[in-house]
């Protein structure tokens, strides 16, 4: 059985048990979330695509930690001007296990 959603602006393919990184959100660790936006789904009784989402279908999720990512080097030069600025940044993320995925009725 696995599913596909929906979050923010990427789409991912879960089963039961995986661990995927998600856009950061809010919620402590060992807390539940649901994702509403469910856009296939595949069980025993077969494969439902949503028209765009399937009705009644959800995911239920724990956070099970807030990692970063990857430090990424921003730098600005303009040259002539003895201009150079150099920062970094690293992505927050929360990272999630699937525990259930609702069937539709």
């Amino acid at each position: 059985m696995y599913a596909v959603f929906e979050d923010g602006a990427r789409q991912y393919r879960v089963a039961e048990g995986d661990e995927l990184d998600v856009d950061f959100r809010d919620a402590g660790v060992g807390d539940a979330i649901e994702f509403h936006r469910v856009l296939l789904y595949s069980g025993n009784e077969g494969v439902r695509v949503g028209a765009p989402v399937v009705a009644n279908a959800k995911i239920v999720a724990e956070v099970v930690d807030h990692p970063r990512g990857e430090k990424l080097v921003v730098q600005k030069f303009k040259r002539r001007k003895n201009f150079h600025h150099k920062t970094g940044h690293r992505q927050r993320h929360t990272r999630i296990r699937v525990q259930q995925i609702v069937a539709p009725a």
